[in-house]
């Protein structure tokens, strides 16, 4: 088939990358035209209009073009990094229990898919005294509970995000440009301490919540809530009326023991790692160091009450077999034989694995204790949910054994495993044992940072609910077709 060469030359100079920005530079010279006269020598070329190239012309242009896509993509770059960064290519290793990292700096990052490149939240706190009975949600009804009283415990993280939060840089003072809202509340705290009954604590949050415009604006979905214990936001009764679209940060994923409904939805909801005592999770020293495997007493031990629970019950039971295996002594709470911060450690060093059966919920505190006095846990609660999934491979640092066949094949299983796998999974928790305690936020490595990166991810651009409307020109507006800067309270809920 005959090509005219007009023809033949185009074909032969079409850019292999038509669709890129870079390759729309103007070159020094024609290169169609010295290219076709390499092919055509009876070509007849206009020397007043053309400039013919030459070789180190062509050499020329390609270096321009090459170094301007490379110092355009380090300048980029150059923009989007900080101390929270993930690579573009996160450090993937199958036996590693960490699954995105730096395997270089033994950094944890987050992946980078529904999670952005660095964190960029803002978040809005709201104050106390800008809204009528939050204080009583923090302080109790008469205002008298000290907040440092509710900072200890397994159900300190109510006090400790909020306090981080306040000094975070994610935080905003401008509802207008707030991604998501944190409401501080200490529920547990003040109910546990007599500050507010069932009923009071019901009747406070939805008085709050309807002072809050923005909260009815997006029908809570960008609002945050805080529930630290094994109840979950059933301490808010009417939490499935006003809260069934709002974050709730909360450890437990499960509480179907005494009710027909969790409160916990794997959608918009976050698990959290309870709150671990401070002593054990400084940097430097601690309260109670972990011992080597040869000098730990038992091969497992559960250190907790019976309440009744039929895992919980068994093990005792199954102590009582096995005592030079299996420690589940009488814990006393109260009383001159109860056991102090460091005492409660020391006993629970003193064994390889660490039981943690289900009690009145499914969560624990002895999952995330055992971390840091390096024994492995072993989760006998079926319907426990952990933190940070999307990071963390559970199956390399934790022993998940089935609640329904507690006993001695329990132990064998146990006793089975050599040493060197077990100092292997303690090894392995150890590089991750920084996501379970709330440090401040300039640890990257954190509970607290780890909990932004998750809000990060559950930010929406678009928050329709069913009680705001808006209009051709973008007016948002309520049922009443109010403009919402004109929106009074109290607000009409759900």
């Amino acid at each position: 088939m005959n090509v005219e060469p007009s023809k033949r030359r185009r074909s032969r100079l079409s850019s292999p990358f038509p669709s890129s920005p870079f390759y729309s530079l103007s070159l020094p010279c024609s290169v169609a035209t010295t290219m076709g006269s390499i092919h055509n020598s009876k070509s007849r070329l206009n020397s007043n209009t053309i400039t013919p190239c030459t070789r180190t012309h062509q050499i020329g242009a390609l270096a321009l073009v090459i170094t301007t896509f490379f110092l355009t993509r380090i300048f980029d770059q150059s923009f989007n990094r900080s101390s929270f960064s993930i690579p573009t290519t996160p450090y993937r290793s199958k036996n590693d229990v960490v699954r995105f990292s730096d395997s270089s700096s033994g950094s944890i990052f987050w992946p980078q898919r529904g999670y952005g490149t660095h964190l960029s939240l803002k978040i809005y706190v709201y104050d106390e005294n800008e809204i009528d009975g939050l204080k009583h949600l923090l302080y109790g009804r008469d205002e008298k509970i000290s907040p440092d009283s509710c900072l200890k415990g397994q159900w300190g993280t109510q006090v400790k995000i909020h306090r981080m939060l306040l000094q975070s840089r994610l935080r905003t003072r401008k509802k207008e440009e707030a991604d998501l809202f944190f409401v501080p509340a200490y529920p547990k705290c003040v109910r546990v301490m007599g500050g507010l009954n069932d009923k009071e604590i019901n009747q406070t949050y939805v008085k709050v919540l309807g002072q809050m415009p923005y909260f009815r604006l997006s029908g809570g979905r960008n609002h945050i809530f805080v529930f630290p214990s094994g109840a979950g936001a059933h301490l808010f009764k009417s939490w499935a009326t006003y809260l069934n679209r709002s974050i709730i940060l909360t450890p437990e994923g499960d509480r179907t023991d005494k009710r027909d409904t969790s409160a916990f939805n794997t959608w918009k909801d976050i698990i959290i790692p309870g709150n671990i005592d401070d002593g054990m999770t400084t940097h430097g020293s601690r309260l109670v160091e972990p011992l080597p495997l040869s000098k730990r007493k038992h091969l497992a031990n559960y250190l907790g009450r019976a309440q009744g629970k039929v895992g919980r019950l068994q093990l005792i039971e199954l102590a009582k077999q096995f005592p030079e295996k299996l420690e589940c002594p009488e814990l006393k709470f109260s009383g001159p034989d109860k056991l102090g911060r460091r005492e409660y450690f020391e006993h629970l060093r003193i064994a390889k694995f660490c039981l943690a059966p289900r009690g009145e919920s499914s969560w624990t505190l002895r999952f995330y204790e055992s971390f840091f006095v390096e024994c492995v846990p072993v989760i006998l609660s079926d319907q426990a949910e952990l933190p940070f999934q999307n990071v963390i491979d559970y199956t390399q640092i934790s022993i998940k054994w089935p609640s329904t066949h507690i006993g001695t094949e329990l132990l064998d299983y146990l006793e089975s495993i050599p040493d060197k796998d077990v100092e292997e999974m303690i090894a392995r928790g150890r590089k991750i044992r920084c996501l379970f305690a709330y440090t401040p936020e300039s640890d990257s490595c954190s509970a607290f940072n780890a909990i932004m990166w998750e809000l990060q991810r559950k930010v929406r651009q678009f928050h329709q609910s069913s009680e705001t409307f808006w209009l051709h020109n973008r007016t948002i507006v309520n049922r009443d077709l109010v403009e919402f800067s004109k929106w009074k309270p109290p607000m009409p809920l759900p």
